[in-house]
């Protein structure tokens, strides 16, 4: 893990080349292909400047916390645009009441935590003739201030959900603790694979678009994602190694 820096102009991409390194290193030492991961670029707080910096670098998937921020950043001239959008994943807490905004709008719902919010989101898709493509947020480290299902309720609740024909079931997220040193939160994220092993033995994790029912497995961030990739991470959330540290004061 690198320490906080407030990234500068220039300063995302080279930041972005080291993640990328740390990644493919990963990747080497458990013995998987580089390309098996996605770098979700977390962006929430930042300016548009550090968005498009990112994207002149090649990354095209990017994580927003806030649904009214990422909003914000649709409407935003600066967007990059053209044949090769942006692809927006919502990683944050989801309130039922949100959810009419991302139908359309986004690749990807990482914090699926609770069956009333997938009902929720299979209502809006319905009405809006989408088809989203989502997590189920597992709280493997049973932390209180953490949303998610317990490893222990994900089977039933994975059950009830993927029979929602508007919903791609297709893995898990969590969020580990946070930690100086990833190597404490690997049997996070050991459990997380092993749940979503279950969950594809069920029949329950929908085909991607390679038509292969192998489960997405969202883990990792900057403090961790090397142990992640290492367990299994197929798409890795990197924010502050990559944009510097944060001003919640920007939260919107």
């Amino acid at each position: 893990m690198t320490e906080a820096f407030e990234a500068g102009p220039g300063e995302i991409s080279f930041r972005l080349e080291k993640v990328r390194e740390n990644i493919r290193a990963a990747c080497l030492r458990a013995g998987r292909d580089p390309e098996s991961v996605t770098l979700v670029a977390v962006s929430k707080t930042k300016p548009m400047a550090a968005i498009r910096e990112a994207y002149g670098a090649g990354v095209r998937h990017f994580g927003e916390n806030y649904v009214q921020e990422l909003m914000g950043k649709l409407r935003d001239p600066e967007l990059p645009a053209g044949e090769d959008p942006i692809r927006w994943h919502m990683i944050g807490h989801l309130q039922k009441n949100k959810v009419k905004y991302l139908a359309g709008q986004v690749s990807m719902i990482h914090s699926v935590d609770s069956v009333d919010l997938a009902a929720q989101i299979e209502k809006d898709a319905a009405r809006r003739e989408w088809t989203a493509e989502i997590l189920l947020e597992v709280n493997t480290g049973g932390e209180e201030t953490k949303f998610g299902f317990a490893p222990e309720e994900i089977l039933e609740a994975a059950r009830k959900i993927s029979v929602f024909p508007h919903l791609l079931l297709r893995g898990l997220m969590t969020s580990a603790p946070y930690t100086e040193n990833g190597e404490t939160n690997r049997p996070y994220f050991r459990t997380l694979r092993c749940l979503a092993e279950q969950l594809a033995r069920e029949g329950l994790i929908a085909p991607g678009r390679d038509g292969k029912a192998s489960p997405e497995l969202s883990m990792g961030m900057s403090c961790d994602y090397e142990t992640a990739v290492e367990e299994g991470a197929t798409l890795v959330r990197v924010g502050t190694d990559i944009f510097g540290a944060r001003d919640y004061g920007l939260k919107a």
